[in-house]
């Protein structure tokens, strides 16, 4: 009985195994830009006017941009072939996302944009990052989740990193360096 209950279980693992799997992982379509999310496009920066919530009054920041990413997974198996579809966004928050009274600078609206922007260029890390992964049928979900959490932590970082050595933006100097950071960081993306 064991003999047995252990060969059908390696004929399906063996089968399992040799199954096909094929990933895709793309962008999220950009579809304009009402509702409360704005989904990143590089033609299209940020305005105050994208800023519809409520401020924090005792809060140090003149502005908060609400961004990040994510994904969806969809998964379709036929005849030990199977398909999984990645389909990755990064997105601005309007609802969550203000401004304080008479804080509505250019200045620091460049400053917002590059949380977004630094969202985005996580994101791209994210993509590069899943299509590098060696995904089979076992571990396919797995490995998405963990490559997630990982991009969201230096996302996470990064976004502290450039809040902190700007001060917020208040510092002049270290905002000048991390706007030509920035900039290199996205001149530097390769999108497909």
């Amino acid at each position: 009985m064991i003999r047995n209950t252990l060969l059908i279980f390696c004929l399906l693992a063996g089968g399992f195994v040799h199954a096909q799997l094929n990933v895709t992982i793309k962008w999220q379509p950009i579809k304009g830009h009402s509702g409360d999310t704005i989904y990143y496009d590089p033609e299209r920066k940020l305005e105050w006017d994208d800023f519809k919530g409520k401020p924090v009054a005792l809060s140090p920041a003149a502005a908060i941009t609400e961004s990040g990413f994510g994904y969806k997974m969809s998964m379709q198996s036929i005849n030990r072939k199977t398909s999984v579809v990645i389909t990755v966004f990064c997105y601005f928050n309007k609802k969550h996302s203000w401004v304080k009274k008479d804080m509505d600078s250019e200045y620091a609206l460049l400053h917002e944009q590059h949380h977004y922007d630094i969202t985005y260029i996580n994101a791209c890390l994210f993509v590069q990052k899943l299509k590098q992964a060696q995904f089979n049928p076992a571990n396919y979900d797995y490995l998405v989740e963990k490559i997630h959490d990982e991009s969201f932590k230096a996302l996470e970082k990064m976004q502290d990193d450039y809040d902190g050595q700007t001060s917020n933006g208040r510092i002049n100097r270290m905002q000048i360096i991390w706007n030509k950071k920035i900039d290199q960081q996205l001149a530097a993306l390769i999108i497909d």
